[in-house]
């Protein structure tokens, strides 16, 4: 049978307790130096360094404080940085900040923060229609939903108008790409600009990823070429027709769809072989509650993972 593997979103707490004036316990990550800018960038980038602390070299390495436990993070102490204007709450894709209050005065501060941000947005739409977009609201900055985003030494090019991107899930993807076996063959079934696929062919002998939204599907060869990747095959199909397409079975599935990846479960599991690993992120308000519906097909367990937050509850 296939094992598949539940990713709920919940909330990570951050924890932060002050020793005194200027010295501050935060979970740290290290770095080697000559990794350093380029970690800096990635962590940045994706909203995980704590721009309120001081990195620090210790030895041979250096010690960047995140705002969350990381897989190899270890609880440090780092300086304080003097006290700053207290930005918005916002995600960092690339060089765009994404509010979730369309507050013009916010968004100037966010602007002015850093040189690398160019545009700050405000969605004015939840994730809508086959295509999972978002319509948004330019507060401050550049007229564009586009920008390019690094993690882990990859580039994408994204339009988040376009399709459908998370930098949150960032440690989600190098989690999956290190419980690899060398040489499997995967298939990303919701694949969007590539983020999954384009990680997972590091350690794969060929990568299927596939989306429904041609917009997606143009990016993702696009970051395709960027990155220089040649096992990716890009495909723009329903995920229910895939069945009918691939004349082979996977070792390895992803099912990166939230709000509906349950009821495309029987073509997933149809297309793993006997033994693969399917991962399947799902909303939940409680643990188990897509247990029912997995335990009708064969598969060998189930192992159940809380990967962040969506919304107060899920």
């Amino acid at each position: 049978g296939n094992t598949v593997e539940i990713g709920a979103l919940a909330t990570l707490e951050l924890i932060k307790e002050a020793r005194d004036g200027t010295m501050v316990r935060q979970w740290g990550i290290r770095v080697g130096k000559k990794e350093g800018e380029l970690r800096r960038r990635e962590l940045l980038e994706q909203g995980l360094l704590d721009p309120g602390l001081k990195p620090r070299r210790d030895g041979e390495s250096i010690l960047f404080p995140v705002r969350t436990m990381l897989p190899g993070s270890t609880m440090e102490e780092f300086e304080a940085h003097p006290a700053i204007d207290d930005l918005p709450r916002h995600e960092l894709i690339g060089g765009i900040a994404v509010m979730q209050e369309p507050d013009p005065e916010g968004a100037a501060r966010l602007l002015g923060s850093r040189p690398s941000i160019h545009t700050v947005l405000s969605p004015k739409s939840d994730v809508e229609g086959d295509f999972r977009t978002r319509r948004f609201e330019i507060l401050a900055g550049e007229p564009t939903t586009m920008t390019r985003y690094l993690e882990h030494g990859l580039r994408f090019d994204i339009d988040l108008s376009v399709a459908y991107f998370s930098a949150r899930l960032s440690t989600e993807r190098q989690r999956i790409y290190s419980s690899m076996a060398e040489g499997e063959r995967v298939l990303d079934m919701f694949a969007g600009v590539g983020p999954f696929a384009i990680t997972l062919a590091g350690g794969a002998s060929f990568v299927a990823a596939s989306d429904l939204n041609p917009g997606a599907v143009h990016l993702l060869r696009r970051n395709i070429a960027l990155n220089r990747t040649r096992n990716v095959l890009a495909i723009l199909a329903d995920a229910s027709h895939l069945p009918g397409i691939f004349p082979w079975r996977f070792d390895r599935v992803v099912m990166n769809l939230p709000l509906g990846a349950l009821r495309f479960l029987p073509h997933a599991v149809s297309m793993c072989r006997s033994g693969g690993t399917i991962h399947m992120y799902a909303l939940q308000e409680n643990e188990g509650e897509c247990l029912s519906e997995i335990e009708k097909f064969p598969v060998s367990g189930v192992k159940e993972r809380v990967v962040r937050s969506y919304s107060p509850g899920r």
